[in-house]
């Protein structure tokens, strides 16, 4: 491993010290490369990348800015804190474009209608902006990734302004509408963003915003111009790959919804039985206070803590309410204070307001977890009913 890193090192610094001698000749083309989804969660948004080749200089090579190092020092930490710094890296094309051809994922290359010095400006600066003292920047999922890189490099690069025209039939739509094109509503992924993200994610995107996806630079490129002499962005398109059609497997017995459907009818069940003896099972109340106050506390963390932009106003602490954690001692007792009485039926309140939310779609929360509300629903009215008759 040692002596593949010391290799691909020496490669990296001789690229450098021939790019920064070597001019691209008139027979150069940069392009920008749009990858389309792929099987895991991380892919399933794609990627975009710039390719610049010039065979008469014996160069193809493509500069990536989706590149992280699982080394880095407290990586999971910085991760989730907003503080992961990605890099720009150069990767030899033929690599990159096999690396993506075994993942059976579409390849698209948008050749950059360039004149030959605005070739050279962008190399140069690609070139200087991934040395080790620049590559790095601070990782933002909406604002700052491998897509929204190429339109801000073009732009800083070229200072030349981009019109980045909206195509025809286009429909504005919510940053979280845009995740849940790419990711199954009813996925574990896709609940997992809808619990962490807030509702900012819920306006609506601009026509602009809507490339920090790849397929939107692919889609906004291919209509953009330039502003001052109105010529096309793009000379030509060309699919490179185009995946193989293959059977999704889509589990649905291992899905959020079937799970917590599941253990609502459990709930239920338990629920209707105690009701029946006049009982109150406090292994499940403790479960569940303990449940939601974690998840509360975790979700209050994501929002004050951390630099994440997508984690704010997040409503979802209308059903995982930190404060259960904190006053799971009431669940033990035989009789409980009047006041808990009272905060139950505040939390009863709080999932009518996360239905008022949901219903003006200030918040869109995940549809696996419906199930699971409505039980614990069903559950804090008898518990005001149960802990009523014993005062």
């Amino acid at each position: 491993m040692k002596i593949k890193l010391t290799i691909l090192l020496l490669l990296i610094a001789t690229f450098f010290a021939y790019a920064q001698e070597r001019q691209l000749s008139s027979k150069a083309e940069i392009s920008v490369i749009t990858i389309g989804p792929g099987a895991s969660l991380i892919d399933s948004f794609g990627h975009s990348a710039f390719r610049v080749e010039d065979q008469l200089n014996n160069i193809d090579v493509v500069f990536n800015y989706g590149v992280f190092d699982f080394d880095t020092p407290n990586f999971y930490t910085k991760f989730a804190q907003g503080k992961l710094n990605y890099k720009l890296a150069i990767n030899p094309y033929q690599n990159f474009q096999e690396s993506y051809i075994g993942q059976n994922r579409t390849i698209v290359a948008q050749e950059l209608n360039l004149t030959t010095t605005q070739k050279q400006q962008l190399f140069e600066f690609l070139v200087n902006n991934a040395k080790p003292e620049n590559r790095d920047y601070l990782y933002d999922f909406f604002y700052d990734n491998c897509a929204t890189k190429i339109k801000d490099v073009l732009n800083e690069a070229l200072n030349t302004p981009i019109s980045f025209n909206t195509p025809d039939a286009f429909s504005p739509q919510t940053f979280r509408r845009l995740i849940h094109n790419h990711v199954n509503k009813n996925s574990w992924g896709s609940l997992g963003i809808d619990v962490a993200l807030g509702s900012v994610i819920d306006k609506n995107a601009t026509a602009e915003e809507h490339m920090f996806l790849p397929k939107y630079i692919h889609v906004f490129f291919k209509n953009a111009s330039f502003l001052n002499s109105g010529e096309s962005l793009v000379k030509h398109s060309k699919v490179i790959f185009k995946k193989a059609d293959k059977p999704i497997s889509k589990s649905f017995i291992t899905s959020p919804l079937l799970i917590f459907s599941f253990l609502s009818l459990i709930i239920l069940a338990l629920t209707y039985f105690d009701y029946k003896k006049g009982k109150r099972n406090k292994s499940l109340d403790l479960s569940l206070f303990l449940l939601t106050g974690l998840i509360g506390v975790f979700v209050l963390l994501l929002w004050f803590a951390t630099d994440h932009t997508a984690t704010a106003n997040n409503y979802n602490l209308l059903w995982a309410f930190p404060i259960n954690l904190f006053i799971i001692g009431q669940l033990y007792k035989k009789s409980v204070k009047k006041w808990f009485i009272k905060y139950l039926k505040f939390l009863i309140i709080m999932f009518s307001l996360l239905c008022f939310h949901w219903t003006l779609g200030v918040q869109v929360f995940a549809v696996g977890l419906i199930p699971l509300l409505l039980a614990m629903v069903v559950r804090y009215i008898y518990l005001v009913s149960y802990f009523n008759k014993q005062s």
